[in-house]
Formats: C-alpha cells, structure tokens, sequence
C-alpha cells in the first residue's frame, strides 16, 4: 500500500482494492511468505524446536481457513504463537468512518445498519474511509473472570431509556469479537471460561452472528478465532462444550524442547536476548543482557545445567506431570544465575565475571511457584526439598557427560582424610588455586572442563568439579550464610 491511502470510497475502489475475508487474507499473505521463506523459523521468528512438528500443521491450519485451538502444558509458547499470526494480516486495511461504530466494516460489504445507510445514502466520494494497523487487529482475552458482556456483548441501558427497542441493532453494547470484526480474536486458558460464554462463542463459530438476552441480531462477522487450553483441563468432561470442541477447525499439539540445545537456546533468547552459540544479545528489558558495565561470561556447562533442571523436573515423581514445568522455570533460574554473577562482578570489579555453582544456590528464590508436586504421591518432600534433589540430579547428569569416573575415587578418599572445601558466590576468584591446593585432582579435572586459564572459568570450573562429586555421593555439601562447604 502506498503512503498516499485511499480517503474516501471512490479512491478507495479506483485504487484497485478487493474485498477479502480475514481468513483469505491471511492465507493470501502466508502464501506469499511460504513461497520466499528459506525455512518455516523465517515465517515465525523467535519460535525454536516446533519446525519439524508444530509449525507445518499450525501452516496447514491458516491455509485451511480454520479456528485454530493450541493445546499444550504452560510455558510451551502456545500464546507467543497466536500473537505471531498478525504478521499475515495485511499492514493497512481500509474501513467505513462511521460516526459512533465501534465496527471496523468492510467498505464494500458493510454489516452493521448504519454502515450500510452510509454506502446507500452517500455518493462514493462522500463515505469517508480510515485505515487499521496490522497490530491493532489482534486482540486477546484471558477466560478466568470472563463475562458473557465482555466479549459479545450486552444491551446498553442508556439507548434503552433513550427510547431503542431492545430488539434492535442500536440497542447493543459491543463486546470484543464484534469489534474484532475482520480481525484476530483469541482466548487464553479456554476451559476456564464460563458455559454461557462457549454458548456464545459457539454460536459465533456456526453462524457467525450475535444473540444477546435472547434477541438475535444477525452479523456476518468476519473474525478469526483462537484459543489456548492445558489438556488436563480441555480432557476434563464438562469442562469445554462438545458444540465447541467439535466447530474448532484444528487442535495444534504443542511440546516443551525435544533436546536440551534447542530448550537452551529458548532459555538464553527469554532471559537474555542472548543466542545459543554463547554471543551476547541486545539487553533485553527485564533480563539485563550479559554484557554492559559488569559483563557476565556463562560456561556451556552452567547453561547446560540450568536446562537440565527443567529437563529433570518434567520427569520428576515429585512433580505434577499434568501441570508441566514451564520454559519461565529455566529462563526464571537463568536470570538469577546471572544477577548473582553479576553481582560479584559489581562487588569484587571481576570483568567478565563467570556464572558458577554458587549463583544458582539461590535458584529457589525464582524456582519456587513454577514447579507443582504430586500431592498423591508417597513422598512427603516439601517444594523446596523436591527442588534441591531436582538440582542434584542435574548436576549430576551433566557432570556425567564432562568427566572421565576413573580418578574421582581418589578425590573422595582425600576427602575422607578430614579435608574441607568453602566455596561462595561472592569468593574472588583469585582464591580458588589456594582453597583447593590440598586435593590437586580436583584441579586437573577443572582443566578437563575447560583448558583456559582465566581465574574466573577455572574457579566456575571447580566449582562443577565439587558439585558433581557431591551430586554423586561422593562427598557432602552444606549451605549457611550463602557460603557452600564441601566435605567428606
């Protein structure tokens, strides 16, 4: 579309511009898009690990024309998907300026009364057109607290008493979904929303019009419609309305990361805007970036670790699998690792400073909340029990992948001999050569990890070292006082 738009209705139809449905326009744009696209990650940016499952049916869906229902467990990006689909409406798209409507009408094919007195009544260059930004034609609702009035509709008192029938078109508040008229409306966490709700949304699924307090008033409304639901609850009997379920032209299946590569590149890009490869991104506002000031350097082994916790919690007995544990889990845990590094860099001037073990002993500072146990499990553990033996495991998983067994006996018989270790966030890192002089294996497994020979990587190194001896049982630790104490 040129800068110069169309001002009235005349221009408007001299200017070559055709009527379509929201659906056509999106499955016009995606088409185009498909046939440039190198790959579907180009279509939805930002969007990791669905290219071989999610995406290519979530394709399939826009060039079918269909409601579109994301189905999956929290944290699996079911609503950053939904509102990626703008990108295929078009950037401008003309409507009626009709004085008063909240209807955004189709200027050949309007559907409200007044919309259509207007083209009837006035000459083409007398009908007034506006033009509505792509992003304005999303809209999203959440269905906990939801009324029936909120997003179809209700009758507006005040026309009432100015003498409108109720049975009349003017007589009607507007809810959301009519005045996403030829746009996207979507709603989060669908079985949540109340049964006289899904009648209406029903209703506008088969026939797309709207019937308030029992007056119907026929629209042909041009929307396409969304939703998001966790199976447990979708699955539930009485929880969604057959009518509905069955009027919803395809269920996407979402999943958390099928590796851990592609769960840590999503990890670093929330938390950090950072990418896999380790090259720090922009800032972000929230997450604070790793560079800046006090730059925060973070091993592969540390990223690996926070990931596997994820990867360990969704497999966890303690862990309700039906709730799931969100990517905001990982990005969440990250985010501290980094503060906490972050934070000994600012205090003890370390630049880079080295993410290690010690700045995720506070990871249940963002870890608690994001993790629901089984309550009908045997286990008695408390939330932060569950989460410490969740941390070990991963630890310990990781560990496994770094370091050769053959050798680590020896470590744990000097530990035996009385030796202990003290390590802390907030420990420079010029100190670790002198704390761990007395078991010298520690220090030539350190080197397995990473042969650098910067203080700060060989003290997050270390730190591994003595936490995967500890996640394997092969010496003790304690926590007092943000200090961490390793021994036999």
């Amino acid at each position: 579309m040129s800068d110069k738009r169309a001002a009235n209705l005349a221009e408007l139809v001299a200017s070559g511009w055709r009527s379509r449905s929201v659906k056509a326009e999106m499955r016009e744009n995606l088409t185009l898009a498909l046939a440039r696209a190198a790959g579907v990650d180009e279509l939805f940016p930002g969007i990791t690990g669905y290219e071989n499952t999610v995406l290519p049916e979530l394709i399939n869906a826009i060039l079918a024309g269909h409601d579109i229902l994301f189905l999956g467990e929290k944290g699996q990006g079911k609503s950053k998907l939904m509102r990626l689909l703008p990108r295929f409406l078009d950037e401008w798209t003309p409507y009626l300026d009709v004085p008063g409507s909240p209807v955004h009408e189709d200027p050949l094919k309007p559907i409200t009364s007044a919309g259509k007195a207007m083209v009837a009544s006035m000459a083409p260059k007398d009908v007034p057109i506006k033009w509505w930004a792509r992003e304005d034609r999303y809209a999203e609702r959440l269905a906990p607290g939801t009324k029936f009035a909120d997003i179809i509709g209700e009758i507006d008192p005040s026309k009432l008493a100015m003498g409108v029938s109720m049975s009349a078109e003017d007589s009607l508040h507007f809810g959301l979904i009519p005045r996403m008229h030829r746009g996207i409306f979507a709603m989060n966490e669908l079985p949540d929303l109340d049964d006289s709700v899904q009648v209406g949304l029903f209703n506008i699924l088969e026939e797309r019009d709207v019937q308030i307090r029992g007056y119907p008033v026929r629209f042909d409304l041009d929307v396409a419609v969304l939703f998001s639901a966790n199976p447990a609850t979708y699955n539930r009997s009485g929880k969604v309305i057959p009518q509905l379920k069955d009027r919803i032209g395809s269920t996407i299946q979402t999943h958390y990361p099928l590796s851990r590569d592609a769960g840590i590149e999503i990890t670093e890009r929330e938390a950090v805007g950072s990418t896999a490869d380790g090259k720090d991104g922009a800032a972000t506002s929230d997450g604070g970036g790793l560079g800046g000031a006090y730059p925060v350097m973070v091993p592969r082994f540390m990223k690996e670790i926070v990931e596997q916790m994820a990867v360990v919690a969704r497999k966890s007995k303690y862990v309700d699998h039906a709730s799931g544990v969100s990517a905001r889990f990982s990005i969440a845990n990250f985010r501290t690792m980094v503060a906490s590094a972050r934070q000994r860099g600012i205090r003890l001037n370390e630049r880079p400073s080295v993410a290690r073990i010690s700045d995720l002993a506070h990871y249940q500072t963002s870890a608690v909340g994001k993790v629901e146990l089984d309550l009908m499990s045997s286990h008695q553990l408390t939330e932060k029990q569950a989460l410490e033996a969740i941390f070990a495991e991963a630890i310990r998983d990781v560990f496994k992948e770094y370091v050769d067994e053959h050798g680590l006996g020896e470590i744990a018989e000097i530990f035996a001999k009385g030796v202990k270790i003290e390590v802390g966030d907030m420990l420079p890192s010029s100190h670790y050569a002198e704390r761990v002089k007395r078991v010298p294996p520690i220090w030539a497994k350190a080197f397995e990890m990473n042969a650098a020979a910067d203080e700060a990587v060989r003290a997050s190194c270390v730190e591994f070292v003595l936490a995967g001896l500890w996640s394997s049982d092969k010496i003790s630790r304690s926590v007092r006082n943000g200090r961490v104490m390793f021994e036999t």
